[in-house]
Parts: structure tokens; sequence; C-alpha cells
């Protein structure tokens, strides 16, 4: 037992303050709404508890009362729900900006992946030369004018990145994420006009390909050696669930 604490210990980031602590951030949002208080009840705190953390969850409702004071939202062309999106993902951004200010690891349970312009815009505040590990079957790198849906969980990428015209709703983000500070894993399912956008910004991406070619864990560590080489960088994971085998996660909400 001592030789397999020993070892965990020697896991912990010199970004966490000791003792090792996190917050869990739970934001119900849009037609997942209720998948971050399911994962809470379902035993989460405890777990991580039982990993040595210690863990800091004070319910969702701020952001659920935020989203109530949108009384009103048209779509911007195909964008739609930006008011309420953008309010919900500055919260977001400041409660993880928050929490990485405190030492403390803000693990966010969401809510559709739009959500990842509130968390990596509080990781960047804090480190701006944070790299971003994006777990996901799609891009979620459309704008505003390759976008066919209009969903803008299918374009926080760009948004943090820069792409795009300005959307004056989303002025608060500041594009400080580089090109080359992303990688992307598992992706299986990109739309013509992401492709071009991966490829004019020399954006690294993983397959379910290279991952069925290579295993997850040489992959992961690829991944690494593109976007943290020393391995000195601070870490932001983004993970969504659809990234997941279908017979392990069998649905996922879109909006």
């Amino acid at each position: 037992m001592s030789n397999m604490a020993t070892h965990q210990e020697a896991f912990v980031s010199r970004f966490i303050k000791e003792p090792k602590s996190l917050a869990i951030v739970g934001c119900p949002f849009r037609c997942v709404d209720q998948g971050p208080i399911h994962l809470v009840q379902a035993g989460l705190p405890k777990q991580l508890e039982d990993l040595g953390w210690n863990v800091h969850f004070d319910g969702h409702h701020q952001f659920e009362d935020i989203s109530a004071t949108v009384t009103s939202d048209p779509d911007i062309g195909k964008l739609k729900n930006p008011r309420v999106v953008s309010k919900v993902c500055e919260a977001v951004a400041k409660a993880v900006g928050g929490y990485a200010k405190e030492g403390v690891l803000p693990v966010t349970l969401g809510g559709d992946h739009s959500l990842a312009m509130g968390t990596i815009s509080g990781t960047l505040e804090q480190y701006p030369d944070a790299c971003v590990i994006w777990v996901d079957a799609h891009a979620d790198i459309n704008t505003a004018l390759t976008t066919d849906t209009g969903n803008i969980h299918g374009m926080p990428v760009s948004f943090l990145l820069g792409l795009g015209p300005a959307i004056s709703e989303f002025s608060w983000i500041k594009p400080v994420l580089k090109p080359n500070h992303i990688v992307y894993i598992g992706l299986r399912d990109v739309d013509a006009g992401e492709k071009r956008i991966l490829k004019e910004n020399g954006i690294k991406a993983f397959s379910m390909h290279e991952v069925d070619r290579y295993g997850i864990g040489h992959v992961v560590e690829m991944a690494l050696d593109h976007v943290n080489p020393t391995r000195e960088r601070p870490i932001h994971l983004s993970f969504d669930v659809d990234a997941l085998d279908p017979t392990v996660a069998p649905s996922t909400g879109t909006p």
C-alpha cells in the first residue's frame, strides 16, 4: 500500500497546491442538463476522495440562475442561443480561473462542449502557456461561416483560436490559444470545413484510426510530444463523452 501511495504522489502536479484539492464545477446546460448532478449522485466525489483528493462541490445552481436571466435570445446569423451560451461560458471561465489561481484543480461537468470556451479561457487566464488535449469524436472548430447547424457546441475551438468573424456577444473571449498548443485525440466525424481549418492552421489531430493502430497509450504520448515535449506546461484536458465507444456510452445529447 505504501508503494502505491508513493507512486500516486509522484504524479501530483506542481501546479496543484498541497494538500491536493479539486473543485467540481457542475454546469447543467441545454439538453444534457441532468448529466452533472447524476454523476455527482452516482458517487463521483467519493471516488475522487478515495484517490486522495480533497473534493469541493457547492452545487450548480449559479449557472442555472444565469441562464434564467436571458429572456430573449434570437439567433445571430446561424448561431443558436448565442447570449445564454456566452453568459454561462463567461461565468464558467471566472469560476475555473478562480480555482486555478488558488492551486485547486477545476473539474467541470457539462453541459455540451460549448462550455470549453469557458473552461479553457479560465485555464489560460491563469496559465497562458497551457496546452490543450481535446478528446472528442468531433473537432468542434467550425466558425460562424462554416457551421451548417448553428450549434455553438460545434464551434468553441474556433472562438478560442480567434478564427472566423468577430461576434460582439463573445468579445470577452481572449483568443490566446495557439494552434500548436492544442492536439486532438479520437476524431472520427469531422466536417469538410473543419478539415480545411485544421489543415490551414497546422493543428495536430489523431483520429480513431491512429488510436486503433497504435493504441491509446502511445497516441497520448505522441500527443504530449507535440504540445508539451518537455512536459513542463500545464495541461487542460477537454473530454467529450462521445469519444468513448458506443458500447460504453451508448448515447449523448445534442441540442
